[in-house]
């Protein structure tokens, strides 16, 4: 096999996305024919180079999975969890190494996808390929049709970044208990972007639902069920590019 970069070929394995094992190999945590490789570019043969990561031999994955899941609110979404939570790779019992696709904080349900493809994984979630995500969003307060403009233009979160021009729709306003629910999508990944948006306008999220990542929703799909994408879906992901 022709030699190939050592980030390629550990995302090509389902390791984690191509920026992920980057950090791997700045961090000294790969080693290629028994020694530690540090530098990045650095290009291996995986037919003659013996590739370790965690203890285990790194082989390229001949089978790409990807998976659907409509995420429960109580799991979180880190491979490794210290704290003893519920993982949401506990939910799907297949005897294949899979990876989340992003994150979903441990209280937001809703849309994520799992894979062992890492090239797969570098394009839902590197900014420039701009995956739409789509949330619905459960407020306390009124929401008013300022709050709509101010949250579509932009809003200040995290000392002062500017978040991208979003689409904001109320869904429903409960005048009687004072709660609004309102559909927002984005196609920047921040962490816990959604609920920092709605603090920039004084609203507090109350249930936060990530119901489309692209144009694959998770409205057929029970919480903790998942399914199988298949090519037609994957391949639109692949292609949805602003």
């Amino acid at each position: 096999m022709e030699k190939i970069r050592l980030q390629k070929f550990l995302a090509s394995s389902g390791i984690a996305s191509r920026r992920k094992c980057e950090e791997l190999i700045l961090n000294g945590e790969i080693l290629v024919n028994g020694k530690v490789v540090t530098i990045l570019g650095t290009k291996i043969d995986p037919d003659v180079d013996e590739v370790i990561y965690n203890r285990r031999k790194v082989s390229i994955n001949e089978e790409k999975i990807y998976i659907l899941l409509n995420k429960p609110i109580g799991y979180v979404t880190t491979a490794k969890e210290q704290f003893g939570r519920d993982k949401v790779l506990d939910l799907i019992k297949i005897n294949k190494r899979i990876v989340p696709v992003g994150r979903l904080d441990m209280y937001t349900s809703g849309a994520l996808i799992l894979t062992n493809d890492g090239e797969f994984v570098n394009i839902l979630t590197h900014p420039k390929h701009e995956i739409e995500k789509t949330y619905n969003v459960t407020i306390k307060g009124i929401i008013s049709n300022q709050d709509v403009i101010h949250l579509s233009k932009g809003v200040k979160i995290d000392d002062g970044y500017l978040t991208k021009p979003a689409k904001v729709k109320i869904l429903k306003i409960d005048e009687k208990n004072r709660i609004s629910r309102i559909q927002i999508t984005i196609h920047e990944g921040k962490n816990r972007q959604i609920r920092k948006m709605c603090d920039a306008i004084g609203k507090k999220v109350l249930a936060l639902h990530r119901s489309k990542i692209g144009n694959i929703n998770v409205k057929d799909l029970q919480l903790g069920e998942w399914r199988y994408l298949n090519e037609t879906e994957v391949k639109s992901l692949i292609k949805q590019k602003n």
